[in-house]
Formats: C-alpha cells, structure tokens, sequence
C-alpha cells in the first residue's frame, strides 16, 4: 500500500492519523488500517463499581466488564473465551474474575486464564480513575476486534 503523495513537491505525506501518531512517538497505523492509538473514554463513577464486584459496561461501541478487586479498578473484555458467557454475570475471586457457566478463572492484569477450562486469554484494557470517574483506554483496533463473540443460532 503506497503513501498519499504531494503533487507539487513529489514527496510522501502522511495522512494526519499517522501524523498525529507519529509527533506523539506512537506507531502509526498503516493508512486503511484501523489505528492501536488508545484513548480514555469516561465510562461511569467510581462508585458504580464497588469492592468485589464486577459490572457490564460500554466503552464506545465495545462490551466491557469492569471490576474492583484489592481497591483498584480493572477493565476487561465481557466474554468468557471457553464460551462466550458474560463475565459480567460472574464473580471476583482472589485470583480474578469467575466465569459463572464453566468456572473459569481469568487474571485481571494480564487475561491469561487461572483455571480452566479456558486456554485462551481474555482481553485486557488500561484504566485511570481521575476524580470519582472511571475511565478505560480503547483503540479503533479494540472496538473492531473486540466486540461480542456470541455464536449465532442457525436458522436452517
């Protein structure tokens, strides 16, 4: 994929999404590509995530499940890998969140599964709690490729 070009001088330019990447020292997505460029988004008060719990939320267009676990606040994808069960309808444990279909375990710094039977990490998202508000960083890319999995009933 070739860079927009400037007519008059011949050389390559960027577009501005891979120019404001570059002055911010990030990557810049390819033009065409959906960008990894994260930014915050205010998704609800503090208090609406109290110690011990975990609750659904939306992120721009993407499903979240977000947790407070030891005092700190974390945001993950809202589907369990194994299949697909909200873990927003599940429970924090001392080593994550627990899925309520099939008890798996995922950590919540990292989404590596704890206990099975998921083998495959959830996603993870950044978050920053800024005056009683909470707020999770989310890419174009996450809001692509992070959206519910839910497998479709077939209408045959």
């Amino acid at each position: 994929m070739s860079q927009p070009h400037d007519e008059t001088t011949g050389a390559e330019t960027a577009t501005t999404e891979q120019a404001a990447a570059l002055a911010d020292g990030l990557p810049a997505a390819p033009a065409g590509e959906t960008s990894t460029e994260v930014s915050f988004h205010r998704v609800c008060r503090s208090g609406q995530v109290p110690e011990g719990y975990v609750r659904r939320f939306y992120v721009d267009e993407l499903e979240c499940a977000i947790a407070r676990l030891n005092g700190k606040a974390y945001a993950t994808s809202n589907y369990c890998t194994h299949l697909d069960c909200l873990l927003s309808s599940g429970k924090l444990v001392d080593d994550g969140v627990l899925c309520s279909c099939h008890g798996s375990v995922f950590d919540l710094e990292s989404g590596e599964p704890v206990y099975p039977p998921a083998t495959e990490p959830i996603a993870v998202y950044p978050v920053r709690e800024e005056e009683g508000e909470v707020f999770v960083g989310i890419s174009e890319a996450d809001v692509v490729h992070g959206g519910p999995k839910r497998r479709k009933l077939r209408r045959d």
